[in-house]
């Protein structure tokens, strides 16, 4: 049967045809352009995909303003992997930092709030601060008032010898008047603040005072001299707007210039107090009285606080006891010899201080005053600051419980708040994993720390308090406006001060703000443990909810990890952390400090100084762990857009946006402050970054891509 099978084949399978003979081919060929098809088909949907998932343009009205800010602020002709300052912050000029653009836009905001047509209830705080803004402004009712209102106010004082009948009042008893119904300090400054050890009660504290003109004798004599006559120049002009003698006046003027300098001469720096281990004393009021008998401290204190029953025994907080020793014997030596002279320096200070509330020629000397020394001392012009501008900060100043409110409503929606909180909550959970990996932390500290960073409190916007109408209100019942500008503006001040005192002795379970809802300057508060970023730190060009993630990431994401830092400041201090591996803590402290000693700077500016070496750590600690944040959220969250015509990735629109922080060109009294110069703190912190030079495409041995080492302190 196999073989009948065999022989008895169909005759097509004997012999192949004419088309098995073409079809094979063409079958091979079909697959093949099938396959083909199926690759290109996948390709063009893989396309399509990852393109959705890529950066798209952001066409937000927010995104398109900050396209133009950031135009205009920076040179994209400069190269980014030697100059970063410059492309990013060509435009900065002197103090006019982004911070102070914003705090300008700020004020205007308050403005258009104050100036909106509103209809409020009779003798409510809102009422009294538009009533307030609107009498500042009313420059022709102020002019027309003249010196009287400020005549009244120095007779009160016991007048004054070279424009009135001087009744000699006792020296303490104006002192005291100063003090407790001008808030006016010509000798020292006294304010409640918590106590510097734990538990940090409320305390008074006595400090240096706050000095109207800078007479440093470590300054070129040239200049000193210089500055003198400029001061001597205003003084006189104080004395012959109020009446009195010119050549008494020259003569009283050039005796409180003297009085001045010598105070600046008992001052103490920082660094020096720090050195000595005198940050502060615990003393008895008795025992200050001992120490400093010119000074009736009891009586002068009591007056200031009056809502606290002090006794001799009462303790305080000195911040520099021999600075009050040597201003008591100064003080002391002018009663026995020149005791009118010293009315006249109380009273010299104190007009210059309510100069923003008397007419046109007081107003003028001071701005005058103002403009010659900064061109002395060779910072930048000071803007030009219009009436408004003027009325808006203090309105802010006297009426602030009840601008909370109405600022935050209009600058701070909850949608905002939410996604600012969002953005904390991503930085904070970066610093939480970085703390798990530093090399100079042992366990027990690493697990210490990151419950410091878990129990930590955050508050955004504006104090709980501010928002509640009813006690908003009673913050300004003490608050009475007229007869004339002047003594609505010093209503205003007695009441700021009394608000201030007693925010500090009533029972309060949350935080006392520092600033002003409207203020642009986050802190971090050691008593209470806790951050705070105001509602006017959180808007452009630092953060928008519209904007690019890398722009909230970069700027404000960099603000928020940089006071998260400050935390853990006390612990790189020098034998803070016995546990750590000091060896390696130190090493890379050292590393950065190498790192920014080989930047170029610019004749008169510095880095020195464990101060900002601390400065630094935080700004490089900040940059890394907000890019941490950044990276881990592109990682889980797709939609990242950029900012259109702009030509940056969204990484280098990133490191973009944290330069634009630090914009400020530096100028040579700013040598002195603990920050590092801004080109310094944009530079410095890059080129500890291998991510930007990575996507800079920075070559190797480029000063923002050095071929040393990067440093890892935090």
């Amino acid at each position: 049967m196999g073989t009948l099978w065999s022989q008895e084949r169909p005759p097509e399978e004997e012999q192949p045809t004419e088309r098995s003979r073409w079809w094979a081919p063409a079958r091979r060929l079909l697959t093949a352009v099938l396959l083909l098809g199926s690759l290109l088909v996948s390709f063009v949907v893989l396309f399509y995909i990852f393109r959705s998932c890529g950066p798209r343009p952001c066409e937000m009205p927010a995104c398109r303003d900050l396209l133009e800010y950031y135009r205009a602020s920076g040179n994209t002709s400069a190269p980014p992997c030697t100059n970063f300052f410059s492309f990013a912050c060509a435009e900065a000029e002197g103090a006019n930092t982004s911070f102070q653009a914003l705090a300008e836009e700020n004020k205007r905001r308050l403005q258009r709030i104050l100036e909106a047509p509103q209809s409020w209830p009779p003798g409510s705080g809102e009422e009294k601060a538009f009533q307030f803004y609107h009498s500042c402004l009313d420059t022709d009712a102020i002019d027309a008032a003249g010196a009287s209102p400020l005549r009244q106010v120095i007779e009160e004082l016991g007048g004054w010898p070279v424009s009135s009948n001087w009744t000699s009042l006792d020296f303490n008893r104006t002192l005291r008047l100063l003090m407790s119904q001008y808030d006016h300090f010509p000798f020292f400054r006294a304010y409640l603040g918590p106590h510097p050890i734990p538990p940090h009660m409320p305390i008074i504290q006595i400090d240096q005072p706050e000095f109207d003109v800078p007479l440093k004798q470590k300054q070129e004599q040239k200049i000193y001299a210089q500055i003198v006559r400029t001061y001597l120049t205003y003084l006189n002009q104080l004395g012959t707007l109020l009446g009195g003698d010119p050549g008494q006046v020259q003569q009283h003027a050039s005796l409180s210039i003297s009085i001045t300098s010598r105070l600046f001469q008992f001052l103490r720096p920082l660094e020096q107090q720090q050195a000595q281990e005198k940050l502060f004393q615990i003393v008895t009021i008795d025992q200050l009285q001992e120490m400093a008998p010119a000074i009736d401290w009891l009586s002068c204190l009591q007056a200031t606080f009056t809502q606290m029953s002090l006794s001799p025994s009462k303790t305080i907080v000195v911040h520099d006891l021999d600075y009050l020793k040597n201003m008591s014997q100064l003080v002391e030596e002018q009663l026995s010899s020149h005791s009118d002279f010293l009315q006249s320096h109380m009273i010299f200070g104190l007009v210059g201080t309510l100069s923003p509330a008397l007419n046109s020629p007081f107003r003028e000397a001071r701005k005058l005053l103002n403009q010659k020394l900064q061109e002395l001392m060779g910072r930048p012009p000071v803007p030009a600051y219009t009436r408004e501008m003027k009325c808006v900060e203090e309105t802010g100043a006297f009426f602030e419980p009840t601008l909370a409110a109405l600022f935050v409503r209009e600058a701070f929606s909850p949608s905002t708040q939410s996604a600012a909180m969002d953005l904390f909550t991503a930085i904070k959970d970066a610093l939480v994993t970085r703390l798990r990996r530093l090399p100079w932390m042992d366990e027990e500290t690493q697990k210490k720390a990151q419950d410091r960073v878990t129990q930590l409190q955050v508050e955004m916007g504006a104090p709980g308090w501010a928002m509640t109408p009813v006690l908003t209100s009673q913050k300004h019942s003490e608050v009475h406006l007229g007869p004339n500008f002047l003594q609505s503006f010093l209503s205003g001040v007695r009441s700021r001060q009394a608000r201030i005192i007693q925010s500090f002795l009533e029972p309060f379970t949350h935080h006392r703000w520092q600033v002003s809802p409207w203020g642009v300057k986050a802190y971090y508060s050691v008593s209470d443990h806790v951050v705070v970023f105001p509602a006017g730190l959180l808007q452009p060009p630092f953060f928008h909810p519209a904007y690019p993630r890398a722009v909230n990431f970069g700027a404000a994401g960099s603000i928020m990890a940089r006071e998260l830092l400050h935390v853990f400041d006390q612990l790189l201090l020098p034998g803070n952390c016995p546990a750590c591996d000091t060896h390696t803590l130190e090493r890379e402290q050292q590393c950065l400090e190498s790192h920014y000693a080989a930047f170029p700077l610019q004749s008169g500016t510095s880095f020195s100084g464990f101060h900002s070496l601390l400065e630094s750590v935080a700004d490089v600690g900040a940059l890394a762990i907000a890019l941490q944040a950044y990276n881990k959220r592109l990682l889980w969250h797709r939609g990242e857009t950029t900012l259109p015509n702009l030509d940056l990735t969204p990484q280098q629109l990133f490191f973009r946006s944290y330069a634009q922080v630090m914009c400020r060109e530096i100028s040579a009294q700013d040598s002195q402050e603990t920050q590092s110069p801004s080109t310094l703190r944009v530079h410095g912190p890059l080129s500890n970054s291998l991510a930007f030079a990575r996507h800079f495409h920075c070559p190797h041995g480029a000063l923002l891509n050095p071929s040393r080492r990067r440093c890892q302190v935090w």
